[in-house]
């Protein structure tokens, strides 16, 4: 344990020198918008592995627990910022993409099948990225709501990885419930659905079973040096 302590105190005077507030925040936030939109992209595919149905935006399991470094580092309103951010640029994407598929396509790539695929999968962007931000912003909402409780209230001074454990167990049942009933209703049956609920949650769960120790990713006082010019 004084072996873990002193590299952990090793390694928090490291990044202090080397990282601003600002470039803690934006190292932060850039991480959560990568994961909440390149999800997005890749849950317009629907996969299959053995009996577990789910759509291919398993990276955006990890969201939950970067959400949850951003409230730990920045604070409740910097994580509430950054919900609100991803999904207007979630927003913005999906209207490019519409804009993009109006545009008239060259000939010989239209010859090829380019413009019937691009419509198939970005075509169904937006209405992933909808379904996607109503239940983000419900679910990760949520999550920030029962983080502030849990590290102010009873589990303040418990093990840091409860945190996530808490928020977690709450904030993902409504996110796999909210998502592919927005995104997948009347394209898929209804019996996927409820197929496609259950695997997100147990796959969401996995992940937080295997990420949670990213909550000491960073250590407990902030990683940037409050004296450092931003």
């Amino acid at each position: 344990m004084g072996v873990i302590t002193r590299l952990d105190k090793a390694y928090d005077r490291w990044i202090r020198k080397k990282l601003s507030k600002m470039q803690a925040a934006i190292i932060l936030a850039g991480v959560y918008v990568f994961l909440q939109m390149t999800a997005n992209i890749a849950a317009t595919k629907v996969i299959v592995i053995w009996k577990i149905v789910m759509d291919a935006g398993i990276i955006y399991s990890f969201t939950f627990t970067w959400r949850d470094l951003i409230h730990k580092q920045l604070g409740k309103k910097a994580a509430q910022t950054a919900i609100i951010v991803a999904a207007v640029l979630n927003i913005l994407m999906a209207l490019y993409f519409v804009f993009v598929i109006k545009l008239p396509a060259e000939p010989s790539w239209a010859a090829i099948g380019g413009q019937k695929a691009w419509e198939l999968l970005f075509g169904l962007v937006p209405r992933v990225v909808f379904a996607s931000i109503i239940s983000q912003v419900i679910s990760e909402l949520v999550d920030t709501e029962v983080y502030e409780w849990w590290t102010l209230g009873i589990g303040k001074k418990r093990p840091q990885w409860t945190r996530v454990i808490i928020s977690n167990s709450v904030s993902i049942p409504v996110d796999s419930f909210v998502f592919p009933l927005i995104a997948f209703f009347g394209v898929l049956p209804f019996n996927v659905l409820v197929i496609m609920f259950l695997s997100n949650i147990l796959i969401k769960m996995i992940i937080t079973a295997l990420s949670f120790w990213m909550i000491y990713f960073v250590p407990e006082k902030p990683l940037f040096d409050a004296d450092a010019e931003d």
